[in-house]
């Protein structure tokens, strides 16, 4: 399972902070609690800034509503923890939004150079050791898929 949001995390953290799906909707100005239910039910998944709301709201760090792979989070756990998608990820990069996709996924052969991974570390508001780490994570997850084509 690539990182994403964690149905059963957003479920727990709604009910420790004592909140309907309705008023968690009407908190992050969702269309209403069928959203919020289809969302701990893992039939759906939020857009990356519905997942900060979703953390502010129940007063949480964003990571915690976020399923990892592994121990380190990946490029992408970075990306839906700054509630960004990927192509406005790749504007603030200035970078083709191809290449982002290709970081994500593991498939890059050698790591950006510096200045990417400063902007990185700035649009993901972490250090670029995270940011490294992110890298090397996402391509560990690939290669333990068996994903080699690409």
């Amino acid at each position: 399972m690539a990182s994403g949001i964690d149905p059963d995390a957003l479920r727990a953290a709604r009910e420790e902070a004592g909140l309907t799906q309705h008023e968690l909707a009407r908190l992050v100005g969702a269309a209403g609690g069928e959203r919020i239910s289809r969302w701990e039910l893992g039939t759906s998944s939020p857009r990356p800034d519905f997942l900060v709301r979703l953390a502010k709201a129940l007063d949480i760090p964003t990571l915690r509503l976020i399923h990892l792979d592994g121990e380190v989070p990946d490029l992408r756990a970075l990306r839906l923890q700054a509630g960004l998608t990927a192509p406005k990820l790749a504007m603030a990069v200035k970078v083709a939004v191809p290449t982002y996709y290709t970081w994500e996924q593991g498939r890059w052969a050698r790591l950006p150079a510096p200045e990417s991974l400063e902007a990185l570390a700035r649009a993901y508001g972490v250090a670029v050791d995270a940011v490294v780490a992110a890298f090397r994570e996402s391509q560990r997850q690939r290669q333990r898929r068996g994903d080699t084509s690409g």
